[in-house]
């Protein structure tokens, strides 16, 4: 009913503050604050002639607004229409403006680039040398250095051209010092763009600037200033340190899927200088004193004492790869750095019995492989993991260095196991627990590694496993079985009840998109009554925020069905090669009003997922579903079987039950308690 209707339009009052528009006014819910605006088209024109102003003041009113109203994809569509990027790249390009006017620009630009409805590869030479200049400027204030640095990560992935032009024009250097700042922000956003550097590089490239970085010594300072530092590490930066380890792990991919070449020299050097250190003095008999056959004699005797299976041609057990060529640097490592510990270790298996004798050079082929296995090395970078080890960056030759531990463990282990040479399979099988369990404590260091390991030997493993299977163990007489199923109901009600807890208690969910990890955040839970969802966006480092800051609300009366995995539709949205197993399996969407409206989650692990799906499920009337449901029901079920069944302990309980007696001739026996009162 307004004259000239088409120049307003109706904005959320809270929040993000979007437009509403014919493809998301269904979106709506009950109770949402709505307010009159200037519609899309008329606020672009007006901003695109404010940022043009002569006026300092209108253009920064002008730019700050911008940079606000570029978050939602209407605007930005306008504005970009009407050339306003152009407008964008020469307040930049001539780089009159500076302080809060560029943080402004920057900022729009960053969000407009967002919506991916212009390519980065359109960029100026002019514009990205300006951005580089503001990196590599040390009197620019540290905002406009945050924006440029994020400006440079989301360009360096979209082509090669752009990836060379920030490697060539932002070095290693300049990146170390913004990583030594005391601002966090601009920490996290230079570790980005090295990551992002890091990930677009071929294998030639990032094996050089991984040599760089370690004469730079940056594990050392990541051990002592990022991890140990007094802030807490958030989750962005856990992801940087884990990719960060995971490339530099990536480095030994070469070596492990080579196999040994017998006709290379250098190859067959370093085999030989095995046998050498090892058998040092035996080996100073001089040359002519034994013939060629007495002496090929002699190698293969000490060869088979080294552990390898081919005695005579020593390189056939290396020919398979993974582990390939590793196993071998790892077994020279560990001759030259620990010459001690490996003489102990052939001369000490040389003189028992041949049967109860480790193989060194067999043990260390497979320890190897168990490690490439437990590190992930071939693997590719999660796009969400966190997980990585402390230790990693307290110490140079990481993986040498924890192979050194571990091959003296298998010593240990088969010492422990009495082993002979039929055991081999279950010693490396135990070996691989201690390593795994040892691991999972994410110990700070590899001296504390080393200490865990060892304490951790082969009767504690078997206690470990014995403690494992008697929880795992249920006992199978029928009127067990018959008492666990009349308990069932009752424990799978108190596991409901758990689920909507924990959803009131509610969840801080992160935003992935299909580019690159977001860092913005949003929260989720469930009213009191059950009645509704709540959620809305939060800032970084709020852990709870209270119901009424959650400004979205869906009813539960108005959920159709929950969707997880690939038929998400949020999943569905990614390019088929790019499709993350990890994102994949923490999936879900609530299907609401309408069954085009979801609600799409990716929940921050395993147990958020399960718990939120449960009481989902919940919430629809349907049965619970997840792994988790099944685990908790087993442990209750457990503990109130055992608590039941604890006078019956080293009773037989009989599968029948026993006969019912037939009742008395007379019932004379009953005591009469009247007359007693009298």
């Amino acid at each position: 009913s307004l004259p000239n209707a088409e120049r307003y339009a109706l904005q959320y009052a809270d929040g993000r503050q979007t437009y509403i528009t014919e493809s998301n006014r269904r979106d709506i819910k009950n109770g949402s604050i709505l307010r009159l605006t200037t519609s899309p088209d008329q606020e672009a024109e007006q901003l695109y002639v404010g940022i043009q102003s002569k006026n300092v003041d209108v253009k920064t009113d002008s730019l700050k607004k911008l940079a606000s109203l570029s978050q939602d994809i209407t605007f930005a569509q306008e504005f970009i229409s009407r050339n306003g990027l152009k407008q964008i790249y020469s307040i930049v390009e001539e780089g009159n403006d500076t302080g809060e006017m560029l943080a402004h620009t920057l900022k729009a630009f960053t969000e407009l680039m967002e919506h991916d409805f212009v390519s980065w590869e359109n960029l100026s030479t002019v514009f990205i040398k300006k951005i580089v200049s503001y990196v590599n400027m040390n009197a620019v204030d540290a905002s406009i250095q945050q924006l440029s640095l994020s400006i440079l990560e989301n360009m360096v992935p979209t082509s090669r051209l752009l990836f060379e032009v920030v490697r060539k024009e932002v070095t290693l250097d300049r990146l170390f010092t913004h990583l030594q700042v005391t601002n966090a922000q601009l920490q996290l956003k230079a570790m980005a763009l090295l990551i992002a550097l890091l990930l677009s590089a071929t294998d030639a490239e990032r094996q050089d600037m991984m040599d760089y970085l370690r004469e730079k010594n940056i594990r050392q300072f990541i051990h002592k200033n990022i991890i140990h530092s007094s802030e807490p590490l958030g989750d962005e930066m856990a992801h940087y340190l884990y990719v960060l380890q995971s490339v530099s792990l990536n480095l030994c991919e070469h070596r492990m899927k080579m196999s040994m070449d017998p006709y290379s020299q250098e190859q067959r050097d370093l085999l030989q200088s095995l046998r050498q250190t090892a058998f040092e003095s035996e080996s100073e008999v001089p040359a002519g004193t034994f013939s060629t056959e007495r002496r090929r004699s002699l190698c293969a005797k000490e060869f088979r004492k080294l552990g390898f299976l081919n005695n005579s041609n020593p390189a056939e057990d290396l020919r398979r790869a993974p582990p390939g060529l590793l196993a071998l640097d790892n077994m020279v490592y560990f001759s030259r750095n620990t010459p001690s510990a490996y003489s102990r270790f052939i001369l000490e298996n040389s003189s028992r019995e041949d049967k109860h004798e480790c193989p060194f050079a067999r043990s260390s082929i497979q320890l190897t492989l168990i490690l490439c296995e437990i590190l992930h090395i071939g693997e590719p970078c999660s796009e969400t993991a966190q997980a990585f080890y402390p230790m990693f960056f307290g110490q140079d030759h990481f993986f040498e260095e924890l192979f050194c531990i571990c091959i003296q463990l298998v010593n240990k282990t088969w010492k422990e196991m009495r082993a002979t040479q039929e055991d081999f399979d279950k010693v490396m099988q135990v070996v691989r627990e201690q390593i795994t369990r040892t691991l999972n404590l994410r110990p700070t260091s590899l001296e504390l590694f080393k200490t865990r390991v060892n304490a951790l030997n082969y009767s504690e493993i078997l206690k470990l496993r014995q403690t494992e299977r008697l929880h795992q163990e249920e006992t199978l007489a029928v009127p067990v079985l018959e008492l666990r199923e009349k308990l069932k109901p009752e424990l799978l009600e108190l596991i409901r009840q758990q689920r909507l807890l924990h959803l009131c208690e509610g969840t801080l969910f992160r935003k992935i998109s299909s580019r690159r990890r977001q860092d913005k955040l949003w929260y989720c839970r469930l009213s009191p009554n059950h009645k509704v969802l709540h959620y809305g966006d939060v800032e970084e480092g709020v852990q709870s925020p209270p119901i009424e800051s959650l400004t979205e609300k869906i009813p539960v009366a108005d959920m159709k069905m929950l969707l997880v995995g690939k038929e998400c539709p949020h999943t569905k949205e990614k390019s088929s090669g790019k499709q993350n197993k990890d994102v994949l399996e923490l999936a879900f969407s609530i299907v609401h009003d309408v069954e085009e409206y979801c609600l799409n989650f990716v929940a921050p692990t395993r147990y958020e997922f399960c718990l939120w799906t449960d009481g989902l499920n919940v919430l629809l009337g349907k049965e619970m579903t997840s792994e988790r449901t099944q685990t908790d029901l087993d442990v209750l079920l457990s503990m109130e079987l055992k608590l039941r069944l604890l006078d019956l302990e080293n009773i037989s309980i009989p599968d029948d039950p026993p006969p019912i007696p037939k009742p008395p001739s007379n019932l004379n026996f009953c005591y009469d308690f009247s007359q007693a009162e009298q």
